[in-house]
């Protein structure tokens, strides 16, 4: 498990234990935890930042938490996805955002899911076999030299994996190659990921790699972040 796992953990479970002195009226143990949940949490995203990787296999359960603002319908609402286009997420897991966009992309539409964990693919592979969603072709691959011709794809998405991958510079570079003359890239991000990733850094980095930011949905906290690739490259 990544170091930056231990620190999340002991965040939540001092926040619950805040929530929980706050109901109780219990003023000392609601500053304690607040101040000791804000100095892990602050300690997860630094360690993330150090120790880069993909979350666990074994911490799956957690994608099956409520999304809110990075729900699948919010994802194909600022994504657009449309039968007959091929699409490419990066780290899909066990396929939470997967399966309803390729619904979306039926029936001659395919999406495509790169991710390093082969357990991960097989999870989501046997979601999709019981939902009879035939259009999703897995490949394990890292998202720093993905194996796909250039202007491959007409869209992309990242769900909270942008931050894990040691070289975030280089990913954008490769979505940017991959993708079609005004392909889109949606990205989404929530701060209580160890791998967070902030509006502003996404922004400044998508630019330099050739992609024009058009909108968001969300806050600055918990975001889905659309960009298309420029026309000047």
């Amino acid at each position: 498990m990544r170091p930056q796992d231990w620190a999340f953990f002991a965040a939540t479970a001092l926040a619950l234990f805040t929530v929980t002195a706050t109901v109780q009226g219990w003023v000392v143990g609601v500053l304690a935890g607040l101040a000791l949940t804000t100095i892990l949490g602050w300690t997860s995203h630094a360690l993330s930042r150090r120790y880069p990787g993909p979350m666990p296999y074994i911490f799956r359960w957690g994608l099956l938490w409520p999304r809110g603002f990075l729900s699948p319908h919010r994802l194909r609402a600022i994504l657009e996805p449309r039968s007959g286009e091929r699409i490419l997420e990066l780290g899909p897991g066990i396929g939470v955002h997967a399966l309803p966009v390729a619904t979306s992309l039926a029936p001659s539409g395919t999406l495509d899911v790169l991710d390093v964990q082969q357990p991960m693919l097989d999870h989501l592979a046997r979601r999709a076999a019981r939902a009879r969603v035939v259009n999703i072709v897995p490949k394990t691959g890292d998202g720093q030299r993905l194996p796909y011709p250039s202007a491959t794809f007409d869209g992309a998405y990242l769900i909270d994996t942008l931050g894990e991958m040691s070289d975030a510079a280089a990913v954008l570079q490769e979505l940017r190659r991959t993708l079609k003359p005004g392909g889109r890239l949606v990205v989404g991000e929530h701060f209580l990921d160890p791998d967070f990733v902030r509006l502003r850094l996404l922004k400044s980095r998508a630019q330099a790699a050739g992609f024009t930011f058009e909108r968001k949905s969300g806050t600055a906290l918990i975001y889905l972040a659309r960009f298309r690739t420029s026309s000047s490259r």
